[in-house]
């Protein structure tokens, strides 16, 4: 008989202060905005500091000796966080990237439909809107909240290439069902594609258990890596399928060969790669991945849950209006709170040393592991406060 796995030990009051320890913002301020950006640590400085010690001692050949090292570390790591194979990982820029070489990479095979939702971060739709050959059909959510699955079945059919949708969505937090979703498109016979950049390091990804073709993450947000970087992972019996038309020298089999006559594509996810990488975000990535490690991406993730549950708890009870699912396993570690002018309550807010976010019509809360109960406390009061 299987049993679920142990839910991991909550941190002792020590641990969380150590952890806390390597974020130096949240000495100054209550920081509860991750899903914008992650704080940055002592761990990430330390790697950038070995960058620039590396930059200013050997230059350029920092690059043969380290830096291309460090490329295959962070493939491995953030391949191991999302359950891929490093030969399915690849680093792109960003998501944007990352999303229009996909586009341009699969073959049609006479499909011309993509299907999004209307809860996803406009970059998904965007890439096709600008495309008059794409018909772009937008499911609508019946709760402003989430999409039921229902809603993607009766968008897909056997026009449709893509379905391209988002594993969190951004103005809710809510946790979509991937791994239904790229059954449909399976079913179809169309391609999926998931943006998962707010779901790495607050929730766990599984890209080979959720069976989807493509998903892409980042290190900006919930780990704490910094902007400028985006990962592709593509299954790997699908890279062969895939020939990119926006490509570089990181794509090319034989990368230092520098030959113009001829150019074959790399077996692995680094045929998608778009030139050389920021290679400080490289570095400070690296370091986002090592604190999050040290404290456990386990307790991480159960940590972000229970102090969610505590915040969606404490505004109710505050009789405040949230948009967010009923149910807790439908939530990620974003809460929106209604409010007539969230701009403003952000900025009275962030003159309290509180720093959240704000979208249309609502305040955006998101706690990490790092917070405490008391900082999650304190925001709900602080708004409640606002009204009296």
């Amino acid at each position: 008989m299987s049993t679920s796995p142990a839910a991991p030990a909550s941190p002792t009051e020590r641990e969380l202060n150590e952890f806390r320890s390597r974020f130096p913002i949240l000495a100054r301020r209550n920081y509860l905005n991750s899903c914008s950006l992650g704080a940055l640590s002592h761990d990430a400085e330390a790697r950038l500091d070995d960058f620039r010690e590396l930059w200013h001692t050997m230059g350029a050949s920092a690059w043969y000796e380290h830096w291309l090292g460090r490329l295959d570390e962070l493939r491995a790591k953030a391949g191991a966080i999302h359950g891929a194979a490093t030969e399915e990982t690849a680093i792109l820029p960003s998501t944007s990237a990352a999303l229009s070489v996909v586009a341009d990479a699969v073959p049609t095979a006479g499909r011309n439909r993509v299907v999004c939702s209307e809860l996803d971060f406009p970059t998904l739709a965007y890439q096709w809107r600008v495309k008059p050959e794409i018909e772009l059909v937008v499911v609508p959510s019946d709760d402003g909240i989430g999409v039921s699955l229902d809603r993607f079945e009766e968008a897909v059919d056997e026009r449709t290439l893509f379905v391209a949708t988002s594993h969190v969505c951004y103005s809710t937090g809510y946790v979509q069902d991937v791994a239904g979703i790229g059954e449909i498109a399976r079913r179809a016979g169309a391609w999926s594609i998931i943006d998962g950049y707010q779901a790495a390091g607050q929730i766990a990804v599984d890209v080979e258990a959720l069976g989807v073709d493509v998903y892409t993450s980042g290190p900006l947000k919930w780990l704490c890596g910094g902007p400028g970087l985006a990962w592709l992972f593509v299954r790997a019996d699908r890279i062969a399928e895939m020939k990119p038309r926006f490509t570089s020298w990181f794509a090319a089999r034989d990368q230092f060969d520098f030959r113009l006559d001829a150019f074959e594509f790399r077996d692995d996810a680094r045929r998608f790669e778009l030139g050389t990488p920021a290679l400080p975000t490289v570095h400070t990535a690296l370091g986002g991945i090592e604190a999050l490690e040290s404290f456990g991406l386990d307790r991480v993730q159960a940590r972000i849950r229970a102090l969610t549950a505590r915040l969606v708890e404490g505004c109710r009870e505050a009789g405040f209006s949230l948009r967010t699912h009923p149910d807790p396993e439908r939530r990620s570690g974003i809460v929106m709170i209604a409010h007539d002018d969230p701009a403003e309550a952000v900025r009275r807010l962030d003159a309290r040393d509180i720093v959240v976010d704000h979208r249309p019509g609502h305040v955006r809360v998101s706690p990490h592991a790092y917070n405490t109960e008391a900082e999650v406390d304190e925001v709900v009061a602080a708004l409640a406060g606002m009204y009296t």
